[in-house]
């Protein structure tokens, strides 16, 4: 989903089964045994079962996987995904497996081939696509609460310019909107053809101004104004995309709505505040996927998840 922010990629992209996939041992035995419930988070049980996954799954990662450690994730994984659902801001289905897709493909293996990794370390693909959906969700969250609260202090960006030679970093800044050929959810038989009108179109795309009369002259096509974004902002979903389009349209994508374009309103370079500060925090992110220097966790992000701790009835039998 374009408005979501995909920061959580690193934790995700971070891990490297293909290091270890072809020496990776079946876990079997404390993934299969009779679970017993460990701890319910607001009536949500958390079983053995549960934690053992979760200790191959730290394992997978070279992190400490004892069980109070997986326990603790688990139960703050919980906390979270009930406020993501309860105010409505889980990311689709479609998110989530095109977010596995790209780790296996990442990993050089089919999605096939990343699930018979993940069972075969008692981990399992339905525990590795929830970890999937929670990370990607959060963040989101987070900055809907926060918004610009989380922004970096003027001291911050000017202590990180100092170390930049003095110079604010330039991005790209775009201005997008997205074209949408609707396909129902009861008529998924469509896909095909509406992928060829939505392609088809593309080469008539008239520009942002003119879109909405464009869309009025087809079936079923709605646009979606989304306005600036810079280019650490695009979501992974679409930043290949936006970034190797030639001409004002993406290609197209196939979504949970139907079969999507993005229009390239204007693009152009440039160096303020927001630009820099978007700009170093991706250099933070990167840093973290490859463990050096990570950033501390957001402080906004650490604040809500105590307070949703604090509220919560956690018992454990």
């Amino acid at each position: 989903m374009i408005g979501a922010r995909k920061t959580t990629a690193t934790m995700i992209a971070a891990m490297a089964f293909a290091m270890f996939a072809a020496v990776v041992a079946p876990r079997t035995g404390a993934a299969v045994a009779a679970s017993e419930v460990r701890v319910v988070v607001n009536g949500t049980a958390i079983t053995s079962g549960d934690v053992a996954k979760r200790q191959a799954f730290l394992g997978l990662q070279h992190q400490k996987a004892d069980a109070a450690t997986a326990e603790e994730q688990l139960v703050e994984q919980a906390l979270k995904q009930q406020e993501i659902s309860r105010v409505r801001m889980s990311v689709s289905k479609d998110d989530v497996e095109a977010s596995f897709a790209r780790f296996a493909s990442g990993n050089k293996m089919t999605t096939a081939q990343m699930g018979q990794i993940l069972d075969r370390a008692g981990v399992g693909v339905d525990h590795f696509k929830a970890f999937i959906a929670v990370q990607m969700s959060w963040p989101r969250l987070v900055n809907a609460r926060y918004g610009a609260s989380g922004r970096m202090s003027n001291a911050d960006l000017v202590s990180r310019m100092m170390q930049n030679n003095k110079q604010k970093p330039e991005t790209t800044e775009y201005i997008l909107q997205q074209m949408i050929f609707v396909v129902p959810a009861n008529k998924k038989g469509i896909v095909g053809k509406r992928k060829s009108e939505a392609e088809a179109s593309r080469s008539k795309y008239p520009g942002c101004e003119q879109s909405k009369v464009f869309a009025a002259t087809m079936r079923d096509v709605s646009v979606r104004d989304l306005g600036r974004m810079l280019a650490p902002e695009l979501p992974a979903d679409w930043k290949p995309l936006i970034e190797q389009a030639k001409g004002n349209t993406t290609a197209t994508r196939v979504t949970e709505r139907g079969v999507e374009y993005i229009g390239i309103c204007s693009q152009r370079k440039v160096s303020d505040d927001q630009a820099a500060e978007m700009v170093f925090r991706q250099e933070d992110l990167d840093k973290a996927k490859a463990g050096k220097n990570a950033p501390p966790e957001n402080e906004n992000a650490k604040k809500y998840l105590e307070e949703l701790r604090k509220k919560a009835q956690i018992m454990r039998p």
